[in-house]
């Protein structure tokens, strides 16, 4: 009973908001600028709140324009956990703009959508991601394509990014930074393998379901930990780099699960280094 009330105090405190969030957002759109980017990154921080979501920070997002993101995905819960964090936009498969209510979010927030099956298009959409970092957007990609339980980390793909990476002219670097996201604990107790696929969306689960569990449950801490940053250069390794940034991502995501102490964690990443090896002659 508690779970069904908790339910429909959010919901209904996430609806009262969207007449005055979504207004807001399009005239910010309309303004450009700064203006684009300061609604959603207060709205989402409402929305962590309003789901009792609990956000752990370490280290920080790279300084350096032009920027990708490369973050394992486990839930619809990383898009506001990201997004309060700092204006950030996102690279999505097309399907996503037709969702009812989240594609119209995803389109406020200026998302990229990718036809992964037409590469015609794709090439369209990796001029558009590469204009958006050139412009020093802050673009969001998950590289496994699609979310998982949140037990594993999929492998990283490097498609996109080589797309981005190609799209640069006069060999302009990017800068790839791996972001790892873990949820860790619900009501202050530790998850086990058992308890993630409750935060969890993936595999075709409906959102009601998924909603109900979630608020049925209480508190979720998540811990977002940027990891060391990358240049790549028009003709670098991106394979190599993206796979060397899933391994660290799903390295550091397991030492999180595990019940490691974050900070330990981020000291055991530090001196890491994603550059790739110079080519043996």
């Amino acid at each position: 009973m508690f779970a069904h009330l908790r339910l429909a105090a959010a919901a209904f405190l996430f609806l009262l908001s969207l007449p005055f969030a979504i207004p807001a957002q399009a005239l910010g759109l309309w303004l450009g600028g700064r203006w684009a980017k300061i609604v959603p990154l207060y709205w989402h921080r409402f929305v962590l709140r309003l789901f009792d979501i609990h956000l752990f920070v370490h280290g920080k997002i790279a300084g350096e324009r032009p920027l990708l993101l490369l973050a394992n995905h486990i839930s619809w819960l990383d898009i506001p956990v990201l997004s309060a964090i700092a204006p950030v936009s996102f690279i999505a498969k097309k399907e996503v703009a037709d969702w009812p209510l989240f594609g119209l979010f995803a389109k406020l927030q200026r998302s990229v959508f990718i036809d992964r099956e037409k590469r015609h298009q794709t090439g369209k959409a990796a001029d558009e991601i590469a204009a958006r970092l050139v412009a020093g957007d802050v673009m969001v990609l998950f590289p496994e394509g699609t979310s998982s339980d949140g037990n594993k980390v999929l492998a990283f793909r490097s498609a996109i990014v080589g797309a981005a990476q190609r799209s640069f002219s006069e060999g302009r670097p990017v800068t790839l930074q791996p972001v790892a996201i873990a949820y860790t604990r619900m009501l202050g107790m530790p998850f086990g393998r058992q308890h993630r696929p409750w935060v969890a969306w993936y595999g075709g689960m409906d959102l009601l379901p998924h909603l109900s569990r979630l608020m049925s449950q209480g508190a979720v801490d998540v811990h977002v930990v940027f990891l060391p940053p990358v240049t790549i250069t028009r003709d670098g390794d991106r394979k190599r780099v993206t796979r060397a940034a899933g391994a660290l991502v799903k390295e550091v995501v397991a030492e999180l699960n595990a019940g490691r102490d974050p900070q330990k964690v981020m000291r055991m990443v530090e001196e890491i280094s994603l550059e790739p090896e110079p080519e043996r002659a």
